[in-house]
C-alpha cells in the first residue's frame, strides 16, 4: 500500500516506487492518493491493482465522508505493508488519524521523511531509496531487490484509452497527421475567480509567445496538427489563449482533454512543448519528446524523467531563471527543433529558414 498526497506530477513520478514495491513484495500496490487522476494514470499498469481516491487531505475526518471511506479501505488492507512517501509533517499529520482508525500497526509503516535527505536528489531517486526500506514487520521475510530498477517514470494506454483518442482524432479530422502538444497552463493558472495574473505565477508564459510558437511550428511541418490541450478545466483559459494565436489556421487547435485521452494521445504525438506541470511529465513517461519550461524550481530535482528513453529538454529553472516568462520564443522553438520527434521519417514538410521562423517571434523574448 502506498499513500502520496501529491499531484498529477508527482503521481506518476510514484511509478519506478509502485515498480520496484511489485517486485519486491511480489504483488501489485494498492495506491491512495488524492483526485480522480491516479486510475487514469495507472490503468494499464502492472504495478497498480488499484486506487483509493481522496477528495481532500484537509479538514475534520467526520465531515469528510471520502476520508472515512479511505479509512475503511485501510483497515481491509492494515495487514499489509505501508509505504507513507508525503515528506510534509502537516500532510503526515492527516494520514494518521486515518491509519488509527483503520487499525494499522506502526509496525506495518514506513514513512519517507524519516529518511536522511540528501541535497539536490530528484525525487524519483528519493523515493526509489524509499522503495529499500522495511516496515518492521516485514524485515525477516521481504529482502531489498538485488538489481536496480529504472529511475524513471513509464506508462501505457489502456486499449479502450486508444480506441478513445482514435475516435476522438477523427472526429475532430485529426486523424493521419503529426500531432504537436502544447500545454500552457499549470496547476496555478486557475483561480476559483478566473485566470491568475500572470505575475502571480512564475509558470505563466505569455498567450503572444505561445502563438508564436504554434504558428512557427505550423510553418516548419505544414501537415502537422497543433493542439494546445489542458484539463476540463482550463477550457475557459484556452479559448482565451485561441483569440490570440487566431482560429483561421485549422493546423492550430485547443481542446480541453479528460486524462485518460491526453494519456493515449501522448502515446503517439509526434512531440510537446510544456510548462513545468504534471502533463509534462506524463508526456515524458509515455515516451513523447518534451520540451519543458521551468520557472522557480530546480531542474535537479524535478526535470521530467521518461523510461521510454525519449527526449526531455529543459528550459529555464533555478539559479539562471526564476520566471517562465524571461525563456525566448526563440530559444524554445531552437530546443523544440533538436529533440529526436516521433515519426519523424514521415515528414515531408519543407522547413523553413531561421529568419523566417524567428519573424514569428518578434516582441516575445519573454
Amino acid at each position: 500500500m502506498v499513500i502520496r498526497f501529491g499531484r498529477l506530477g508527482d503521481t506518476v513520478l510514484l511509478q519506478p516506487l509502485l515498480h520496484k514495491l511489485h517486485l519486491r513484495y511480489g504483488q501489485p500496490c494498492r495506491l491512495l492518493a488524492l483526485g480522480d487522476w491516479p486510475p487514469a494514470l495507472y490503468s494499464a499498469a502492472p504495478e497498480v491493482a488499484g486506487c483509493i481516491p481522496l477528495d481532500s487531505q484537509y479538514g475534520p475526518l467526520w465531515l469528510r465522508p471520502r476520508r472515512w471511506r479511505a479509512a475503511l479501505a485501510l483497515r481491509r488492507l492494515r495487514g499489509a505493508p505501508l509505504y507513507i512517501s508525503e515528506p510534509l509533517e502537516r500532510t503526515r499529520t492527516k494520514v494518521r488519524p486515518m491509519l488509527a482508525l483503520a487499525g494499522v500497526s506502526p509496525e506495518h509503516c514506513t514513512f519517507i521523511e524519516d529518511m536522511p535527505s540528501i541535497a539536490d536528489e530528484h525525487w524519483v531517486d528519493m523515493l526509489l531509496r524509499f522503495g529499500d526500506t522495511t516496515p518492521p514487520a516485514f524485515r525477516a521475510t521481504c529482502a531489498p531487490l538485488a538489481s536496480p530498477v529504472p529511475a524513471a517514470p513509464r506508462l501505457r494506454a489502456s486499449a479502450a484509452e486508444r480506441t478513445d483518442a482514435e475516435a476522438w482524432l477523427r472526429g475532430r479530422g485529426f486523424a493521419g497527421r503529426p500531432l504537436v502538444l502544447l500545454q500552457p497552463a499549470n496547476k496555478r493558472t486557475m483561480r476559483w475567480n478566473g485566470v491568475r495574473a500572470a505575475g502571480d505565477d512564475d509558470k505563466s508564459w505569455p498567450a503572444q509567445c505561445w502563438a508564436a510558437l504554434a504558428h512557427a511550428i505550423s510553418r516548419q511541418l505544414p501537415h502537422a496538427q497543433v493542439l494546445f490541450c489542458g484539463s476540463p478545466a482550463e477550457a475557459g483559459y484556452l479559448d482565451a489563449l485561441m483569440s490570440t494565436v487566431g482560429r483561421e489556421r485549422p493546423r492550430i487547435a485547443a481542446a480541453a482533454l479528460p486524462l485518460g485521452r491526453l494519456k493515449a494521445l501522448l502515446d503517439t504525438a509526434h512531440s510537446m512543448v510544456s510548462v513545468d506541470t504534471g502533463p509534462g511529465h506524463l508526456a515524458a513517461a509515455m515516451g513523447c519528446p518534451l520540451v519543458v519550461l521551468m520557472g522557480s524550481r530546480s531542474p535537479r530535482l524535478w526535470t521530467p524523467r521518461s523510461g521510454a528513453g525519449s527526449d526531455v529538454m529543459v528550459l529555464g529553472g533555478l539559479p539562471a531563471v526564476r520566471r517562465v516568462d524571461e525563456i525566448a520564443t526563440t530559444q524554445v522553438l531552437d530546443a523544440w527543433r533538436s529533440l529526436r520527434w516521433r515519426q519523424a521519417a514521415a515528414m515531408a514538410a519543407a522547413v523553413e529558414d531561421d529568419a523566417g521562423a524567428e519573424a514569428y517571434s518578434a516582441g516575445c523574448a519573454g
